[in-house]
């Protein structure tokens, strides 16, 4: 039940806002609706063109105490003249639409780029029609570290100056052209100045969310199960897949890369705070992730099938991993960053936010969604074969 004694972080009493959510039906939107549902008396305008992960929220008329505070608008935004309306009747718009799997940024370069850019509709209608702007970027507009162009024997290697992400200090490096892979972090980092410009010069208000790999249940998709049957999802939901389908996980290049997780609930905590906080967050981009959640993919791998045999209860294999060349994974064009974590110093300061939940745990939630929506996924497959055999 919405609390009705709410207060920002300077005890100020929060007032019900409405809330357009532009991708309410995906991974975030998912657990950020749960959260504003059952937390908060405002209301969301939920676009987006699946609502599967959210129909739990969406039932009938007074079957929950927050019916008449979420409606759902099944829109595609560069195809439906809907969007500026519903923007216009919202306080506030939160733009979760992206196009955001590595493995579309080398075969969906034109899609990649479209998409995370060119259709940038909801930033011109909030500039438009003075309405505030959270929008979500990533960590991938920093490209690739200052340290993985010095020599590999270099001590400079262990200044944190070389490795470690800041806002509003760390350059944003990518590859030569031809490396595709690109497409997206070059298109995210251009919205990114589309929106700081617009604040500067038509006094657009806006947060800018850049998150680093935010997991747990229904992240991605189980290809064949609530997904299409080729297709795929990021390092998380790979290694899933292969766990659930007891196939060895790849390890593209031999997963020397380094990257941080953070608990989907720890980083929807963090949203809550840049929502209910605009005086503190307007302006401000916002490194969320885990620093302490850092890993090796590998070692994530090693990690994911421990987790796993705990959770599943089935023996580990006997070839759990097996090494891939990035060209044979992703296709030509690929290429990659070394390391991604995140300075936290600028969100700590203005909201106060730390993460708290630590690698193993999160991906025991994780795991443990996943084994049972795929056991039900199958019992259910079985049971439609016997009826039609």
């Amino acid at each position: 039940m919405a609390s009705v004694a709410r207060v920002d972080l300077d005890g100020n009493p929060i007032k019900p806002i409405t809330i357009c959510m532009i991708g309410a039906g995906g991974f975030i939107g998912s657990h950020l609706c749960e959260k504003l549902m059952s937390e908060t008396p405002h209301k969301v305008l939920a676009l987006d063109v699946y609502n599967d992960k959210i129909k739990h929220l969406l039932e009938p008329e007074n079957a929950h105490p927050w019916s008449d505070r979420i409606q759902f608008h099944r829109l595609n935004i560069k195809q439906d003249s809907r969007l500026e309306g519903l923007i216009k009747m919202a306080d506030l718009t939160i733009n979760l639409a992206a196009i955001c799997t590595p493995a579309d940024y080398n075969t969906r370069p034109l899609d990649t780029i479209y998409s995370n850019f060119i259709d940038a509709l909801p930033v011109k209608y909030c500039s438009e029609n003075n309405k505030r702007l959270i929008h979500f970027s990533t960590c991938e507009v920093y490209g690739k570290t200052i340290g993985s162009y010095l020599p590999k024997d270099s001590p400079l290697r262990q200044d944190p100056a070389y490795y470690v992400l800041k806002e509003d200090e760390s350059p944003c490096i990518f590859g030569s052209i031809e490396k595709q892979r690109w497409s997206y972090a070059c298109a995210k980092q251009l919205i990114e100045r589309l929106i700081y410009a617009e604040g500067a010069e038509n006094g657009l208000e806006f947060t800018i969310v850049r998150p680093f790999n935010w997991i747990g249940p229904r992240m991605d998709f189980i290809p064949g199960i609530d997904g299409p049957s080729e297709g795929v999802p990021r390092v998380l939901a790979c290694f899933s897949n292969n766990l659930l389908r007891r196939e060895p996980l790849k390890l593209v290049d031999g997963g020397q890369s380094q990257r941080t997780f953070v608990y989907i609930k720890d980083a929807i905590e963090a949203v809550m705070l840049m929502i209910e906080n605009p005086a503190r967050a307007n302006g401000h981009i916002f490194n969320v992730g885990n620093p302490n959640n850092e890993v090796t993919v590998r070692q994530l791998g090693e990690m994911m099938t421990e987790v796993y045999v705990k959770v599943s209860g089935e023996s580990k294999l006997e070839t759990p991993t097996i090494d891939v060349s990035s060209q044979e994974f992703y296709g030509v064009g690929y290429d990659d960053s070394d390391k991604r974590i995140p300075d936290m110093t600028i969100i700590n300061k203005q909201l106060g936010w730390n993460p708290k939940t630590s690698l193993w745990d999160l991906l025991e939630s994780t795991l443990t969604y996943q084994h049972r929506t795929y056991a039900e996924a199958v019992k259910k497959a079985i049971s439609q074969a016997s009826a039609t055999s």
